[in-house]
């Protein structure tokens, strides 16, 4: 598939992958856990391989994995990896160690959860165009439920919420360079989960851009589940 616009700049893409994985109840570190035959891991950097928009690619892994991570990547012959580093205890400490990696002429870098194995190269590129032109865009689909907010000491509902106005929030989420540097110099102690919401502190406004409800994130059994089932579907389609 072609690109949707000409490449005019250098993009490198950061793969936290350090995770433990406990909810997902397996032996292995949870990137490297095998999904109908090839680890999670593989399957996004798969994609991120075929992308002609991604330069180079940084794998942020678990400190007593990283020399697994690097014969997985051999095994492939994946040939945009930068380098594998060890990763730090929260998901933003070891997005904050690949930023200190990137290259000096980098402008754009994608940051995307190595436990999304469905991410395409579609939902790739868009997210980096809207990120080119309004300096941050993420991936987020539309919530389905309804969604409550709750008092835990009465464990009364307190507020239901506006559905139209929610979206679950995905990766890729994609950053000008400096944008990203700047939101992770002024972290503070919550420690958030994603990206963005770093951005969102500095008064930026971030592009959502429409994800896909097949780009899970596999933490517990029940994801694994359901990814397996999706690997399966694909390969008969």
């Amino acid at each position: 598939m072609p690109s949707l616009f000409s490449k005019t700049m250098k993009i490198q893409a950061i793969i936290p992958s350090a995770g433990s994985g406990l909810r997902l109840k397996n032996a292995l570190l949870k990137p490297l856990v095998l999904l109908e035959g090839k680890s999670i891991l593989a399957y996004s950097l798969e994609v991120f391989e075929k992308c002609s928009l991604i330069d180079s690619v940084i794998i942020v892994g678990h400190p007593d994995k990283v020399e697994s991570f690097k014969v997985m990547i051999s095994d492939h012959g994946f040939k945009k990896i930068k380098c594998v580093i060890p990763g730090g205890k929260e998901r933003c400490d070891s997005v904050k160690k690949g930023l200190q990696k990137l290259d000096e002429d980098t402008d754009i870098v994608v940051v995307h959860d190595g436990a999304r194995p469905f991410v395409s190269i579609d939902l790739i590129e868009r997210c980096i165009k809207e990120a080119e032109e309004n300096l941050a865009a993420i991936a987020a689909v539309p919530v389905k439920p309804t969604i409550k907010i709750v008092d835990l000491e009465s464990m009364t509902v307190a507020e239901t919420l506006d559905r139209a106005k929610l979206w679950n929030v995905q990766t890729p989420q994609v950053f000008k360079k400096d944008v990203l540097l700047k939101a992770y110099e002024n972290i503070d102690q919550k420690k958030p989960t994603d990206d963005s919401s770093l951005v969102e502190q500095m008064g930026i406004k971030v592009k959502v851009v429409q994800g896909d409800y097949q780009n899970i994130k596999i933490t517990t059994p029940e994801d694994f589940k359901l990814a397996e089932f999706l690997v399966r579907e694909k390969g008969k389609a």
